[in-house]
């Protein structure tokens, strides 16, 4: 097993392939992979575009990118500040086990504190237990009483058209 330290930097453009590929590896994880309608382009307009909608940070060893966390800034009303919310972390498989999963998330808390953020969240898939254990050591509350509400495809554009 390398030892190599992992190098946390934000992500560049030459990093999409990797970035990409290890979304579809995190969606066939979840069994979602039949969700997927992104693509390559569509993650570079997202992320380096004059206006991204999100950031992305990276974790590279020996030149190779085997990590990434994707977030944006979401509000709280109750704090009036700003949030940082977590997308998606991934590790790939094989890297697994070495602190890699950790160092990213501290590396997102420092950037959340950085920018004097309220909150930092992100949701987790309530079979994935080893991923709750894990948050939870990290010092995360998982919110039992909040659900997600999620209106997509067909369902938007039905309700978007109500009056």
């Amino acid at each position: 097993m390398s030892t190599s330290e992992l190098i946390i930097r934000p992500a560049e453009p030459a990093d999409i392939p990797a970035i990409f590929g290890m979304i579809f590896e995190l969606a066939v994880f979840e069994k979602l992979e039949h969700m997927v309608v992104a693509d390559e382009a569509m993650l570079h307009e997202a992320l380096f575009c004059d206006k991204p909608t999100c950031e992305a940070i990276v974790g590279e060893t020996d030149g190779e990118v085997v990590t990434f966390a994707l977030f944006f800034h979401n509000f709280s009303t109750f704090l009036c500040k700003k949030g940082l919310y977590l997308e998606d972390l991934y590790v790939k498989q094989s890297m697994r086990g070495r602190g890699y999963g950790k160092q990213m998330l501290v590396a997102l808390a420092q950037i959340a504190t950085e920018r004097d953020c309220g909150r930092f969240e992100w949701s987790v898939l309530d079979w994935n237990a080893s991923a709750i254990s894990f948050y939870e050591g990290m010092g995360a509350t998982i919110m039992p009483d909040w659900r997600i509400c999620r209106v997509t495809g067909e369902a938007l554009t039905q309700l978007s058209a109500q009056r």
